[in-house]
């Protein structure tokens, strides 16, 4: 096996896991809207709280991008079932943040 095969899949550093909507395991080009810290790594791995790895800098844009307008005017592309997942997965993030749901979070879930 080549040690390319052998290392853990992932998109600009971040796994899978660190994605609202992962279209396949196995190809880091359909994970989408990415949301947590490289540091999720260490929470996979049971030595931090995944909480804490949530990139709320980023959460405004992988929120917006769910709307019907988009972020930066573009929907991100996924079917219905896969928006409303997220939604709801990054509806989480911020109710154990106790941070107010976005509208757009608020009129998905």
């Amino acid at each position: 096996m080549k040690v390319r095969e052998a290392l853990a899949k992932s998109q600009d550093g971040l796994p899978k896991e660190a994605f609202a909507i992962v279209g396949d395991p196995d190809d880091p080009d359909t994970w989408k809207l990415p949301h947590h810290k490289k540091g999720i790594t260490r929470a996979l791995k049971g030595k931090l709280d995944i909480e804490k790895t949530v990139d709320w800098e980023r959460m405004p844009a992988a929120v917006t991008a769910l709307s019907p307008g988009g972020y930066r005017g573009q929907r991100v592309s996924a079917s219905p079932e896969q928006i409303l997942s997220a939604a709801q997965h990054l509806a989480e993030h911020y109710r154990k943040a106790d941070k107010p749901l976005p509208d757009t979070l608020a009129a998905l879930v």
